[in-house]
């Protein structure tokens, strides 16, 4: 089906028949190999991390995940991370940098977890330093929102050299519900409220917001030519010095 308003678009985003973040990992990563805790506190569920292979090429992989029954969801937080796996994920950003890896961002979250726990941990500054790191790595950084990309929480992985959504996929600084709330008090304007945001892939890339459109994962085949794709585009970002790959990726970001 055609999705032609913006909150059909969120529908699909939010689908339960969506693949999996875990699932596409394990079946786009060769030998993953997942790492868990933040060598502070705690693991947190919801954040997916480890190494694997890219099409031969060894590969950092961080990402956040839904699950796929009440229980996982629970588990997750319904894809929201904690602190925890924040600094999980800069854990082995970090380790990928040390051992020259490019980093791949594979993202579903409606936001990060807003509960008092996260924030006695420190949710904002964990948020933060995601960001504010994941700017300075000096490895090929991709990140992909493959359906929901909910404010910082999505934008903690997000800040990469190129920045991808899965055609059903949205990203914005609210949810369409939490903007009809604020502006109108009225739930009944959560369709008008998906309209306002431009939070469809189409126009974030009419904004240069993101670098493309890549098509839903259904069948192996699509797995196939994603894993071609992004080797490609790993091998394209490798052949720039690091100094011009932290430049170009200042340059992307200060334009917002």
């Amino acid at each position: 089906m055609v999705k032609n308003t913006a909150y059909e678009k969120v529908k699909a985003a939010r689908d339960q028949g969506k693949i999996l973040t875990t699932d596409l990992v394990h079946q786009l990563v060769d030998g993953f190999f997942e790492l868990h805790g933040d060598r502070l506190d705690a693991d947190d569920h919801a954040v997916i991390a480890g190494i694997g292979y890219l099409k031969n090429q060894p590969v950092t992989v961080v990402g956040i995940s839904k699950g796929n029954d009440t229980e996982s969801n629970i588990d997750r937080h319904f894809g929201s991370a904690t602190p925890f796996g924040y600094r999980k994920a800069l854990r082995v950003m970090h380790q990928a940098e040390k051992f020259n890896r490019p980093v791949l961002a594979i993202i579903n979250t409606p936001g990060a977890f807003p509960d008092v726990e996260s924030e006695y941990h420190g949710q904002g500054s964990a948020v933060a330093q995601s960001i504010l790191e994941g700017l300075q790595l000096k490895v090929p950084y991709i990140s992909i929102i493959i359906g929901e990309g909910g404010s910082g929480g999505a934008l903690a992985l997000a800040s990469g050299d190129e920045v991808y959504m899965f055609e059903d996929s949205i990203y914005s600084v609210l949810s369409p519900e939490g903007y009809a709330s604020i502006m109108w008090k009225d739930s009944k304007k959560v369709p008008q409220a998906a309209e306002e945001l431009g939070l469809t892939p189409q126009s974030l890339l009419k904004e240069e917001i993101i670098d493309g459109i890549l098509p839903e994962v259904k069948d192996e085949s699509d797995v196939a030519n994603l894993r071609e794709f992004l080797s490609s585009r790993f091998s394209e970002l490798k052949k720039i010095t690091v100094t011009d790959l932290l430049a170009k990726r200042q340059l992307r970001y200060e334009k917002f």
